[in-house]
């Protein structure tokens, strides 16, 4: 609700303040005393367009300050928070404008700078303006099916999951079919890498291995010469070893003779046992120094094969078994990604069905819920001397490309003026005066649907009089029962509905003029309506006639 709107600088209001209330509050006075001059300044705290001209001459700037208590739970504080704002439920929410005379503005929050953008977002949702050329709320078609379905309590949550599920499907269909196509531009490359890989069946550690054996196996063919001439020396009947023998035995015959041949005899005897550990030694080393050609060719080209492949495929040896079960499994995934299209197909199509009939159960509740509307609505177009008029809330099915969340109908609300006249949407079937009477009807019928907690009505009563005039005010009182609800008329039998009453007016000081704000007390607007009802001269007549208008509003 808005409780307080301070205004400094805005065109011929040098500076004022007022204080509102809930129920149904009326502004009047004279044409041109400056009603529209507040709902601008208003509309300049809810982020309006900044126009410099709004700023009072010789002022540097212009200031609007919209104070507004607001209850637990009010779309406002979702906004709030999405801009990171500070707000508490039971504090009131300020908004401030700030307009320079070259045209610069800012905007604030609760104190904190705010762009004007979302100072427009928030002030949406706390204030409802409207006119008769209002294209905005509800005369925007773009609105209608969200207070259709906030009307007719339509089960919109379900359509957004299943369209949520549906899309996610789709994503993960395009994602898979998108892997696909880019791996089966390699699948010749992979059938032949995979192939050629299996064919080498690498081994980690193999290559280090094969390395260490070829370079024994080189190093044994050098030696192969040396080993030959030592066998040479020590071998045969006339080597080293046999002449050591042949020695021994000729010592053992005459080592008795002396000591020191006994010593001489065992001293030989370890040189021969000695020398049989080279001997075996030297057989073992030729044993595995003796080099196989084929066997060291076989080692040659598997490890060239191995390095080959390793170079090729920009990986180390020993990396090459892991590769080839990567490439294995990138060839598996190519063939079952094939098959699995075929699974997510299935995934998308169970998804489509799913939103088709959350959608269409959407669209039932939605059919119920606008028979229920349109006859509301006829129910209110009678009183208000719409009497030929015929008001429908046109569901049309959408192509499935604008599917979306919020179900696959286009609603709007449609009207007729004469029977034999075709439906059409309300701004360019209804006149002025027509118009803004189907508003207050649908308001009416809305009452509680969507609604700002702060309706606002300019002259909407405007070239109506009499009883269609009283039937406005008894309808704009109903809906401030449930609403804060301000009305600019000129209709003495709408603002005699009031439950609180301004009078604006200008005063002349000299070379300045001023718009000045009062609110009225009881005999106060007893003689506000006297003179809506008689002109500039207030009769007695006119003066009873507005006491029983007051009566019956009260």
């Amino acid at each position: 609700m808005l409780t307080a709107l301070d205004i400094q600088g805005v065109v011929l209001i040098e500076a004022l303040r007022i204080d509102f209330s809930d129920g149904l509050s009326v502004l009047t006075g004279e044409t041109g005393a400056g009603k529209s001059i507040l709902l601008d300044a208003l509309g300049l705290a809810l982020g309006a367009r900044a126009d410099p001209g709004l700023v009072r001459h010789g002022d540097a700037a212009a200031r609007v300050t919209a104070t507004f208590d607001l209850a637990a739970g009010h779309p406002a504080f979702a906004i709030l928070s999405g801009g990171d704002i500070d707000s508490d439920a039971g504090e009131p929410l300020i908004l401030r404008r700030q307009l320079k005379a070259d045209g610069g503005s800012r905007a604030f929050v609760n104190d904190q700078p705010v762009s004007a953008a979302l100072l427009r977002e928030i002030g949406a949702s706390l204030v409802e303006i409207h006119g008769q050329h209002d294209d905005r709320g509800l005369l925007s078609a773009r609105g209608h099916r969200a207070l259709l379905d906030t009307f007719a309590r339509s089960p919109t949550a379900p359509v957004a999951a299943a369209w949520e599920a549906w899309a996610a499907a789709i994503e993960a269909r395009a994602t898979a079919a998108a892997t696909l196509e880019a791996a089966q531009r390699d699948r010749e490359w992979l059938a032949h890498a995979v192939a050629e890989l299996h064919a080498l069946a690498p081994v980690a550690g193999e290559e280090a291995s094969l390395a260490a054996e070829r370079a024994d196996m080189q190093k044994g063919a050098r030696l192969a010469d040396d080993l030959a001439s030592v066998g040479d020396l020590l071998d045969g009947s006339s080597g080293g070893f046999a002449q050591m023998r042949s020695a021994a035995r000729r010592l053992d015959r005459i080592a008795a003779e002396h000591p020191l041949l006994t010593e001489a005899l065992a001293s030989l005897d370890r040189a021969i046992v000695e020398g049989s550990e080279a001997e075996q030694h030297l057989a073992a080393a030729h044993a595995a120094l003796t080099v196989d050609p084929a066997r060291l060719d076989a080692a040659e080209t598997r490890l060239f094969e191995l390095r080959a492949a390793a170079r090729k495929h920009r990986v180390e040896p020993d990396a090459l078994a892991d590769l080839a079960a990567e490439l294995q499994a990138r060839a598996d995934a190519l063939d079952a990604g094939e098959a699995g299209l075929a699974g997510l197909d299935e995934a998308v199509r169970v998804a489509r069905l799913r939103y088709l009939d959350a959608a269409n159960a959407l669209t039932a509740t939605r059919q119920a819920g606008a028979i229920r509307l349109d006859a509301a609505v006829m129910a209110e177009l009678a009183p208000l001397r719409l009497d030929a008029a015929r008001f429908r809330t046109a569901l049309v099915p959408l192509p499935e490309s604008d599917w979306s969340a919020g179900g696959r109908d286009r609603v709007e609300f449609e009207v007729s003026t004469n029977p034999s006249a075709p439906f059409g949407p309300l701004t360019k079937i209804a006149s002025g005066g027509e118009l803004s009477r189907f508003v207050l009807a649908l308001k009416v019928a809305l009452a509680g649907t969507g609604s700002a907690g702060t309706l606002i009505f300019d002259e909407i009563d405007r070239g109506v009089g009499g009883a269609v005039a009283s039937a406005i005010g008894d309808r704009l009182a109903r809906l401030a029962s449930g609403t804060q609800v301000l009305i600019v008329t000129h209709s003495p039998q709408v603002a005699a509905r009031g439950a609180h009453q301004w009078r604006i007016a200008k005063s002349h000081d000299g070379s300045v003029t001023r718009t000045d704000i009062v609110e009225l007390s009881a005999d106060e607007r007893r003689e506000e309506i006297a003179r809506m009802l008689s002109g500039a001269e207030v009769t007695a007549e006119a003066r009873a006639q507005a006491k029983r208008l007051l009566g019956l509003g009260g």
